[in-house]
């Protein structure tokens, strides 16, 4: 089984790791575009939740949880090597003062593994840090000018992490990352004649900028039992400020426009020196941030817990896009959530083997556009259900809500997020019986 899952790994990571992640944001606009969810299907269906975490189920929100626990299934020195991959359909209605519109965007969400090795674990994987695809429409009546703004590409990471027991209460651990990917973005200005027809020759500037940098995640659990039967935990993580390092293109195009067919043809191309403007390579910071929650339940049957994290969005700037309306501001998230599982080891009666969960969360994004804090939250529920035996599941995701405002000629988006992950687990080592 083992030698099957890293089979699976290193395939699926061939044909990820050079996937582009999908999203139907007008607010990827900003920044590096929308931060993804780093976390499983499991965690989101709790309100985004990273203070739990169990034998068979991966949390890649927290390092420290690499260490994983011991299968009651097994002897007392049995570890399981768990194995996760995962992908998001997201439906977005967007909402404006005079109109709306719908998309869609499907996303990659994560590939990770996580080997149990003594008092340590090892964790590694990859998975989506931003997203970018936006098409967005300024028309001005008045002056006859059109700017259509396009965007995609995003950010991903890449990531090994190493925890360590300290005891049998409390854990530790750190996550490595290489972020890395490219950002496109374009803008096309069309004048029309008084019939509003547009001009046959259009100006057209073309962005590129390649990412990558380190960060570094930092994480402890502390878990002790009270009342002789319920286990109290409390967790923790810290990521120190770091920096991106974006190598820049820029390039404007005169172009022709096809008012039949729609076709967008180039004419000429110039080159833009931003060496001289010392624009070619800038650094972008990403922001500290830290996170701390607590929780408690009743093992194998029931947990419910709630979480704070906040982020020094404030300090983030990119130097190659200045947007005159827009600033960034510090960040902040709550979540709360939980699950009840009926009966782990029930012989019958296959749903009192599913896992149900549910929480909400609400953030500030840190993006503030016109005077307007962009915040969004969400209802989230989902459930585990065996695949086989008890240590392989499907695990489904579901999520309602909103980001953003109407007011002051914003975009409000209501979106409904449908996840899907498979977890499998196998026995990492077992003490042979026999020689």
């Amino acid at each position: 089984m083992i030698k099957k899952l890293l089979v699976v790994f290193v395939t699926a990571l061939a044909v990820n790791t050079y996937s582009q992640q999908g999203t139907a944001s007008p607010y990827s606009f900003y920044g590096i575009g929308t931060l993804n969810f780093k976390g499983t299907v499991e965690n989101r269906s709790m309100g985004g939740l990273s203070i739990y975490n169990d034998s068979i189920h991966l949390n890649l929100r927290n390092p420290a949880f690499y260490t994983g626990n011991n299968l009651k299934a097994y002897n007392e020195e049995s570890r399981p090597v768990r194995f996760s991959v995962g992908g998001n359909f997201n439906s977005t209605n967007l909402k404006s003062n005079t109109s709306s519109a719908k998309a869609n965007a499907t996303s990659f969400e994560y590939l990770a593994m996580n080997l149990p090795i003594g008092k340590f674990g090892l964790g590694f994987g990859l998975l989506p840090f931003t997203s970018v695809g936006y098409n967005l429409q300024d028309i001005n009546d008045e002056e006859r000018l059109a700017n259509i703004y396009e965007g995609d590409g995003g950010v991903n990471k890449a990531f090994l992490g190493l925890a360590y027991s300290v005891n049998k209460k409390l854990r530790v651990g750190l996550d490595v990352s290489y972020n890395f990917g490219s950002i496109e973005n374009s803008a096309i200005a069309f004048l029309r004649d008084s019939e509003g027809v547009p001009l046959q020759f259009q100006t057209r500037q073309n962005n590129q900028s390649n990412l990558s940098g380190l960060n570094y995640n930092f994480g402890a659990n502390y878990t002790t039992t009270i009342f002789e039967k319920y286990d109290l935990t409390a967790s923790a993580t810290f990521q120190p400020e770091s920096n991106l390092t974006s190598r820049n293109n820029r390039s404007f195009s005169t172009i022709t426009f096809n008012n039949t067919t729609g076709a967008i043809n180039e004419v000429d191309t110039i080159e833009a020196d931003l060496e001289a403007a010392g624009l070619a390579e800038t650094d972008l910071t990403l922001p500290m941030r830290y996170g701390f929650g607590a929780g408690i339940g009743l093992r194998q049957k029931w947990f419910v817990g709630a979480e704070y994290s906040m982020q020094q969005t404030s300090k983030f700037a990119n130097p190659i896009v200045n947007i005159d309306n827009s600033t960034f501001e510090n960040a902040y998230r709550i979540s709360v959530g939980g699950f009840y599982l009926p009966n782990y080891n029930a012989f019958t009666g296959y749903l009192k083997r599913v896992t149900y969960r549910a929480g909400l969360r609400y953030e500030t994004t840190g993006l503030n556009i016109n005077n307007q804090s962009i915040d969004e939250f969400g209802i989230t529920f989902g459930m585990s259900l065996p695949l086989g035996n008890m240590f392989s599941l499907l695990n489904l995701g579901f999520e309602y809500g909103q980001r953003g405002t109407t007011k002051e000629n914003l975009i409000q988006e209501n979106f409904f997020n449908t996840s899907l992950s498979l977890s499998l687990n196998d026995r990492w080592f077992q003490k042979r019986k026999f020689n």
